[in-house]
């Protein structure tokens, strides 16, 4: 193949930039050259940065100037608005490309086992994030009455709802989010907010920095009961042996033995306590029944028999993502990912589909920061590139690239291009001047596409 190497990568959030950014890096990319197409469903780049990082962490978001180095180099092309597989199936892929890699993420919430669960009044905490970050595709409105609030997790997600929930709109004002978010939160009647963990602080998945930022808001109390600060041999082994975990202890620590102040909104990190039922009545939440833990010696829990009823009217669950089955390949609906051996896509019995690979949390689950997404890039990289110098990826049938923008008109995509994504992100930064905030997201579609040029 004495052509450029083309690749066509699935989603356009960091797993899919970052594995672009690895191809453009390779001694590949010299000779004989490589040419990237990635295709988003959404009309604006991005992914999880956009539409998964709560908009008062703008030193996150601050990934996407990175991001941007990427996309404008000229190898690259991006082709938003475009869906897998209603507007591009797996065949097509292939007719066009000599590779194809997924990184479409995980946006769905998780199931949670446990009686009332559905009851109106639980909701899970993913549905609450794609509402406050503007997603096109969820509700323009989020039901917001109850005074009482529980969220079930302790890592960073739980953080940011409870922190969402929390805030005043005011205090949320001068982010990005969209005005039907500022007055949903305007509405917001919640001024108790309870996160429960089965575990202790030792074991709480919480970043440091995030679990500090809880208690910079001058509307929000932190409370931590003195009695769940607890450690066993496995958590106090667990604190010596990782800094991070030493530090969300420590700041847990210094909650519990402070005196409780008086600002308005209070949240309360609730450990040892095992959630067994959402309470209901009429159909809807009207409370959470938990039961107290206690340690193993492991760093585990066991239960205690002891139960607890939360006098609270809605419910979040925090337990994690979880991405949607890809058409046309294999899927493990247990761990939501997609079977595979350091990024090469396996079918049932174990061996490699020719020419497609994963990358991001549809490879590896939804753990860790974004960054950890680069490590995953680079191995899933390594073995295509490995594949095309072992001679074992098939030559497209049309890899012009021209053909694939004249198949998606056939097809009668509006797709968005990278100059689109510079217009739009033009027109949500001048709505922010008006405004005198960094920029006002844009919610709908159509709005979108044609601030877009589409």
């Amino acid at each position: 193949m004495t052509r450029s190497i083309r690749v066509a990568i699935v989603g356009a959030g960091p797993a899919g930039i970052y594995a672009a950014d690895a191809l453009l890096k390779s001694d590949a990319a010299t000779a004989p050259g490589v040419s990237i197409d990635l295709f988003e469903r959404m009309p604006a780049p991005f992914g999880l940065i956009r539409y998964g990082v709560a908009p008062d962490h703008p030193r996150i978001k601050g990934i996407v100037t990175a991001l941007h180095q990427v996309l404008d180099k000229p190898q690259v092309r991006l082709f938003g608005n475009v869906d897998y597989p209603a507007d591009l199936t797996l065949d097509d892929l292939h007719r066009h490309y000599d590779a194809v890699v997924f990184s479409t993420g995980a946006m769905a919430d998780r199931a949670l086992d446990l009686p009332g669960i559905d009851l109106d009044g639980s909701y899970g905490a993913a549905d609450f994030v794609s509402w406050y970050d503007g997603h096109p595709d969820v509700p323009r409105t989020w039901p917001l009455e109850a005074e009482k609030v529980a969220v079930l997790g302790v890592g960073n997600v739980a953080l940011d709802v409870a922190r969402i929930l929390a805030k005043t709109a005011d205090e949320l004002l001068p982010t990005e989010i969209p005005p039907n978010v500022y007055e949903g939160l305007k509405g917001n009647r919640a001024v108790e907010v309870h996160v429960f963990g089965r575990r202790g602080p030792a074991q709480a998945k919480f970043s440091p920095m995030e679990l500090r930022e809880l208690d910079h808001s001058p509307t929000i109390e932190v409370i931590v009961n003195p009695e769940d600060i607890e450690y066993d041999e496995g958590s106090i082994a667990a604190r010596r042996a990782v800094k991070h975990v030493d530090l969300v202890a420590a700041t847990v620590e210094n909650w519990a033995i402070r005196d409780v102040g008086d600002r308005p909104h209070r949240v309360y990190l609730h450990f040892f306590e095992s959630p067994v039922e959402v309470l209901g009545e009429d159909g809807k939440v009207v409370g959470l029944r938990t039961e107290r833990t206690e340690l193993d010696g492991t760093g585990n829990v066991r239960g205690t028999g002891r139960h607890t009823d939360w006098d609270v009217q809605s419910v979040y669950r925090a337990v994690g993502y979880y991405s949607d089955e890809l058409p046309k390949l294999p899927f493990d609906p247990v761990s939501g990912t997609v079977p595979h051996q350091a990024g090469r896509v396996l079918d049932g019995d174990g061996s490699h589909v020719p020419a497609v690979y994963v990358t991001g949390w549809i490879k590896r689950g939804p753990v860790g920061l974004i960054g950890h997404t680069k490590g995953d890039a680079n191995e899933t990289v390594a073995c295509l590139l490995e594949d095309h110098a072992g001679g074992r990826l098939p030559s497209a049938a049309e890899p012009d690239p021209a053909a694939i923008e004249d198949h998606l008109r056939a097809r009668g995509v509006r797709f968005t291009t990278w100059d689109g994504w510079k217009q739009l992100d033009a027109h949500e930064r001048e709505l922010g001047r008006a405004e005198d905030r960094e920029r006002v997201k844009v919610v709908e579609r159509e709005d979108m596409l044609r601030n877009s040029g589409a």
